[in-house]
């Protein structure tokens, strides 16, 4: 379960998915306030996250890795899709091309971190940013395998630091989220901004998520990092369907 796209599209469309979006894409827009003209790619499964920066940068799109398929996004609105299934180890993008990554649902579960991560530095701007939302894993959400957070390997803020540090990236800011207990009960889902409240201030250290912000390390330019020679990957699209039916599986 969790392990590919569909999945996770369906669990957003649950009302514990509506809120985790909500409340999530809140702490994204607090990190993120303005992006008026900038370029922005989400990687793994981002989309819930992205709709709120369609009128306002450049161009937004979604890469999802090849291991978890892909789904079309968005819905409705432009004219074509914004999605593509690509190998997270090598993105089908120039040097310096892109301003903001959105990393969710991906470094978890991913089984080449460190290339991933390497292509992230390759393909971002001397002053891009990437923002990593991991499940926090002192948060209750890693432990409950009944939402996407209880899957793959949780972080702590230090490990998570630790790991962009490790690949020519420096955290910036930091912030924890998600302290609504993930049950499906109304009453609960209805009290998240008091959750979130209360957590915020006196509990920081259990919320379900650990969200970071890193900018690059110039001067690993400078390291002699191992690069590889540039070949065009193979693009998938995920096609406009002809009719507004339920969207299939890829990959």
């Amino acid at each position: 379960m969790w392990h590919d796209v569909v999945d996770l599209r369906d669990f957003y469309e649950t009302r514990l998915g509506a809120v985790t979006r909500r409340v999530l894409r809140r702490e994204i827009r607090g990190l993120w306030p303005n992006v008026a003209g900038q370029r922005i790619l989400g990687l793994g499964y981002a989309t819930p996250y992205l709709r709120q920066f369609l009128s306002e940068a450049e161009r937004v799109f979604a890469f999802m890795p090849s291991s978890k398929g892909v789904v079309h996004w968005p819905a409705e609105g432009r004219g074509r899709g914004l999605t593509a299934l690509i190998d997270e180890a090598e993105l089908p993008l120039p040097d310096f091309s892109i301003d903001r990554v959105l990393l969710v649902h991906g470094l978890e579960s991913s089984e080449a971190q460190r290339d991933m991560l390497r292509e992230v530095w390759r393909v971002l701007t001397g002053d891009g940013r990437l923002l990593v939302i991991a499940p926090n894993r002192s948060g209750i959400w890693a432990r409950l395998e009944r939402t996407p957070l209880g899957w793959g390997e949780p972080y702590s803020t230090g490990q998570l630091s630790r790991l962009l540090r490790d690949n020519m990236f420096t955290p910036t800011r930091s912030r924890r989220a998600l302290y609504v207990p993930p049950m499906r009960s109304p009453a609960f889902l209805r009290s998240a901004p008091a959750w979130e409240r209360i957590g915020g201030r006196w509990f920081p250290t259990f919320g379900g998520v650990v969200a970071i912000e890193a900018g690059k390390q110039l001067y690993a330019a400078n390291l002699q990092v191992e690069r590889k020679r540039f070949r065009r990957p193979i693009v998938v699209p995920f096609p406009r369907p002809a009719r507004p039916a339920h969207s299939g599986r890829v990959g």
